[in-house]
């Protein structure tokens, strides 16, 4: 076979599009060619991707390789593009079985060795590919997090050469159990730890309470954002939903996050509303 299809995700903000990595092998002077607006990492991929065949003990194609990642038109980033790439040569070339790849998704960075390394966005990826219907295959590091969807199937592996044994049926990877997350109110800051401020306490109370807003207003140390840092402790616990949105923003940002508890920011006061959503300009050296 000449021509592999894999499935892989990129990330568009909270969203997880689809995307459809086409390799095809033929004739010609060796080259490797990447199509479909990619960014300078996944460009960059194809020197890793060839030193990490070689090492895993499969063959690199000496033949003109085109690799198309569509959509064309939605922008790639970051080097999770790495072992779908990987597979589809190997696909293409007829050193992995086709279509045994067809109901999976693959994320992953490779080192020149093979080994797979973490990417960042792994929950929001897993989310989307559970609603696809599709499998997903990552690396080890990034396990834990895909493993804390419910009836979900996830395949975790930590080198290049595991992967294609899973395929090759040599050394077939289970599917990780779910994990049981542990979703109690366990919060650092809890309004108990507060004494006195009767009146605050009582304005905090009835805001978690109804569901309203609060505003403090008040001179610098009088307890504005001791007590609010505490609100979370007493709010309604997160639903299942919440919590994987949640938990998917943490994801993308690669902070690390307890899984179950509400966020809470503490933005400086001086900051303005563009930096509050994350804006402005990057300072030039």
């Amino acid at each position: 076979m000449s021509l592999a299809k894999i499935y892989t995700r990129g990330l568009l903000g909270l969203h997880a599009p689809l995307i459809e990595v086409e390799v095809h092998v033929s004739a010609g002077l060796p080259s490797l060619t990447i199509v479909g607006l990619a960014e300078a990492a996944v460009r960059e991929s194809k020197d890793r991707v060839r030193s990490a065949i070689i090492n895993s003990g499969f063959q690199f194609p000496t033949k003109r390789l085109t690799i198309n990642l569509a959509p064309a038109d939605l922008p790639k980033d970051g080097s999770r593009l790495d072992l779908p790439i990987a597979l589809g040569i190997l696909v293409a070339t007829g050193q992995l079985p086709e279509n045994v790849t067809d109901d999976f998704e693959f994320i992953g960075e490779l080192a020149l060795d093979g080994h797979l390394r973490p990417v960042t966005g792994t929950l929001t990826i897993a989310m989307a590919c559970q609603l696809a219907k599709h499998q997903l295959m990552l690396p080890q590091e990034n396990a834990d997090e895909a493993a804390q969807l419910p009836e979900f199937n996830v395949f975790a592996a930590q080198h290049l050469k595991q992967v294609c044994d899973h395929f090759l049926n040599t050394q077939k990877i289970a599917a990780l159990p779910t994990q049981k997350s542990l979703l109690g109110n366990q919060y650092k800051f809890d309004l108990a730890d507060v004494k006195g401020q009767l009146r605050p306490r009582r304005a905090l109370e009835i805001a978690a309470a109804g569901g309203h807003s609060l505003l403090f207003k008040g001179p610098p140390g009088t307890g504005k954002t001791l007590l609010a840092s505490r609100l979370p402790s007493i709010l309604p616990a997160l639903n299942p939903q919440e919590n994987l949105e949640v938990a998917s923003i943490y994801s993308i940002a690669n902070t690390q996050h307890h899984f179950g508890h509400r966020p809470f920011r503490a933005p400086h006061h001086t900051a303005s509303a563009i930096a509050l959503v994350g804006g402005g300009c990057e300072i030039q050296k």
